[in-house]
């Protein structure tokens, strides 16, 4: 089997996982959602016109305040939106999933047996170093 072919067969298995098919799942209830979407739109808008009002040079900050404050109020929404709840918690378990794969293949990278090497990244306080250091396991 070639690299390729397995980083397929890697494919296949992650899309297979449950923390996928939540995701899929929650990113189609989230396109279907037109009142979300329209809420998306709405922040996006304030924003743009946020970015647009506070770039300038002679800004009035009176609106740039208006303004964020509008596209805090449009934000919550969004955020609040149970689909985009169930959405941002399933995508949490995507980007563990993602962030377990890719440490396993870093690591092999570096030399450490995929077999036993660790699936979580380094804690902040690892320095990178594994030279006399036993945290990892």
């Amino acid at each position: 089997m070639t690299v390729i072919e397995a980083a397929r067969a890697l494919g296949k298995v992650v899309q297979a996982d449950e923390r996928y098919i939540a995701y899929a799942k929650a990113k189609e209830a989230n396109d279907a959602d037109e009142e979300l979407q329209n809420l998306i739109g709405e922040f996006n808008l304030i924003r743009q016109n946020y970015a647009m009002e506070s770039g300038k040079e002679d800004a009035d900050q009176e609106k740039v305040r208006e303004l964020n404050v509008k596209m805090q109020a449009a934000y919550e929404k969004v955020m609040t939106n149970e689909n985009m709840a169930l959405f941002t918690v399933a995508k949490q378990g995507m980007d563990k999933l993602m962030s377990e794969i890719n440490t396993i293949l870093t690591y092999s990278v570096e030399g450490m047996d995929p077999e036993t090497c660790p699936s979580a990244p380094p804690s902040a306080e690892c320095s990178g170093s594994c030279a006399g250091c036993k945290g990892c396991g």
